[in-house]
């Protein structure tokens, strides 16, 4: 490949334009520009300089994060950030199905969210009806 070409192909993908208009516009082959511009970081969609760049925080931490267009959005800059972000603001959580159950073992009324049914307010009370200290 001449110089010239792989300046143009600079130009043509800062410009927005697509590997195959690309390979027509210089009559080379489409996998010749897709392997150059892989090599030299072009960017495997066509980039856009017209587009401004919304950059986003982690919620928990305020890190920057870095966005993969097309994919799911993240909030979060790890799990552990996820987590404590939740702990932290329980009021968030909108759980539509909670359930009131009766412990079997103790007797005292507890809130569930799931579908799963529950017999047992804690591990505690499961363990003491499976030893027979009830």
């Amino acid at each position: 490949m001449k110089h010239q070409q792989k300046e143009a192909i600079h130009q043509l993908r800062e410009g927005g334009q697509s590997y195959a208009s690309i390979a027509d516009l210089l009559g080379i082959s489409v996998n010749t520009v897709k392997s150059y511009c892989r090599r030299n970081k072009l960017g495997g969609i066509a980039l856009s300089t017209t587009e401004p760049m919304n950059e986003t925080f982690c919620r928990q931490c305020g890190a920057s994060l870095k966005q993969i267009p097309g994919k799911k959005q993240k909030q979060y800059c790890s799990d552990r950030c996820r987590m404590a972000w939740w702990n932290a603001h329980p009021e968030a959580v909108d759980h539509k199905s909670l359930r009131e159950y009766t412990c079997q073992t103790c007797g005292r009324v507890f809130e569930v969210y799931g579908k799963r049914e529950r017999k047992f307010c804690s591990r505690v009370c499961y363990g003491k009806s499976k030893a027979g200290q009830v």
